[in-house]
């Protein structure tokens, strides 16, 4: 038996792996160990190699192996040893494809693990200004990685902050860079800083405003910033803080957001005054949130009083907005060319949509679409529901996601749920949930755009048997 012993380091690992491959020496017949450098590394009489051809292995074993090597698990030298073993001189090219291997199981366990443990790192390292007589100024942190993740994790910080002069401290070892080179030292077993600067009150500062009280999951938070990574961060002494006064903050965002966007209740007539023409008078008064100054003019819905079929869409587009109508511009036209395949007279049917503005970005002489947010739609919506409870349709045929969820909540999905009819309450009808007419102008080609056109006309007849 050889005891092998290797100073934490991949490419000392190759040379040992390469002179006792040489030999052909197996698996069993080496003893791997971690091992201080200069510790003694091959037993007596195996210094020499042997005169065996050299083996080839996939390049990506190769840096798999590299990202294993930083496990501090003392067994993945023999995992490595046995897997190059197996491939290089058995000839199990495809090895790496048996993922309930015994060696290639924890082989594949510990480069996840390690993978895993170096992105933590580069996301919870934290700098620390310090003052140096000699040098000027030094940024330091303190990192507690559960393996030696610095060989992997330095190149990107010496890339991401190279005009910086710092070193990263863990248990492990240290990585320190001059400004020019990157290089790898002992490690430390505490924090080496004991003074802080102001750069931590700064740091909790910006924490504070970009912490979001209304998007909390904390077994999810526990999963990505475990614990143990706690002592090295300083926003983490202000989580329990931030987490008690959650509640509080929700309330008060909703707060400003209904003063920022009041919504449509406020310019909707009187009851008893509400039918459809009163309604499109009113709603080219309506201010409930900040598309009333962006888009050219209100598009109202229009059609019979008394529609059996009512189509909902997201919102105008720049030829709806321009014309003041409802489903002109090309999505219009293709939805007319639907309605008349599905059998479908347009003049029968109430068309409108969940927001009334055209929501849309200036690209010099254009305007592109933009879709509307949840609260542009949430303040939008008392208009669409006077416009139902004035018509009274049968059946509601949501075209898009925007619409669907308008009228059906948010987990509405169209892939999930297209097609369906689905009886509401709320709004007194079914609705069917379908793809938006300007989805199928998207498509990249013609056959699929048939394809999707002969769906859609599809869940237009289904629409409209229902409402007859």
């Amino acid at each position: 038996m050889s005891v092998v012993g290797v100073a934490h380091d991949f490419d000392a690992w190759c040379d040992h792996a390469r002179r006792l491959l040489r030999r052909r020496v197996p698996p069993d017949a080496v003893a791997w160990r971690d091992a201080d450098a200069g510790g003694s590394l091959f037993a007596p009489g195996m210094e020499e190699g042997g005169n065996a051809p050299a083996i080839r292995l996939p390049a990506t074993f190769l840096e798999r192996a590299r990202t294993v090597a930083c496990h501090r698990d003392e067994s993945r030298w023999a995992v490595l040893y046995r897997l190059v073993w197996r491939i290089g001189v058995e000839g199990d090219r495809g090895l790496l494809d048996d993922a309930a291997d015994p060696d290639v199981r924890p082989f594949e366990v510990m480069h996840k693990q390690v993978r895993f443990d170096a992105h933590k790192a580069k996301a919870f390292v934290r700098f620390r200004k310090v003052q140096d007589d000699a040098d000027g100024e030094r940024y330091l942190a303190w990192h507690r990685p559960e393996h030696r993740v610095l060989p992997l994790v330095g190149p990107f910080f010496a890339r991401r902050f190279g005009v910086m002069r710092w070193t990263i401290f863990t248990p492990h070892q240290s990585a320190d860079w001059d400004g020019r080179s990157l290089t790898y030292g002992p490690g430390v077993d505490r924090d080496p800083m004991e003074a802080r600067d102001g750069m931590e009150e700064l740091w909790k500062t910006y924490y504070r405003n970009i912490f979001n009280p209304a998007r909390i999951k904390t077994g999810a938070m526990l999963k990505e910033m475990p614990r143990r990574y706690w002592s090295t961060m300083p926003e983490t002494g202000i989580i329990d803080e931030l987490l008690r006064d959650a509640p509080d903050r929700v309330k008060l965002m909703m707060a400003r957001q209904q003063d920022e966007n009041p919504g449509a209740e406020a310019f909707l007539p009187p009851a008893g005054h509400r039918s459809l023409p009163q309604l499109r008078s009113a709603a080219k008064q309506c201010e409930g949130c900040e598309l009333c100054d962006v888009g050219t003019r209100t598009v109202f819905g229009e059609g019979p009083r008394d529609a059996r079929l009512m189509l909902v869409g997201e919102q105008p587009g720049n030829e709806e907005d321009l014309a003041g109508r409802p489903f002109v511009g090309p999505a219009g036209r293709l939805l007319d060319e639907a309605l008349h395949a599905a059998g479908i007279d347009r003049s029968t049917v109430y068309v409108t949509n969940a927001v009334k503005h055209f929501r849309n970005e200036p690209r010099g002489k254009r305007r592109i679409h933009m879709k509307p947010t949840v609260s542009q739609v949430r303040a939008c919506l008392p208009w669409l529901r006077s416009e139902i409870e004035q018509v009274r349709p049968a059946i509601i045929v949501a075209l898009g996601a925007t619409a669907g969820q308008a009228l059906l909540g948010r987990t509405y999905r169209v892939t999930q749920q297209r097609g369906q009819l689905i009886d509401s309450e709320q709004w007194g009808a079914a609705v069917l949930g379908t793809i938006h007419p300007s989805a199928i102008l998207r498509m990249p080609d013609q056959p699929t755009r048939d394809q999707a056109f002969e769906q859609f006309v599809a869940d237009l007849r289904t629409a409209s048997a229902a409402a007859a």
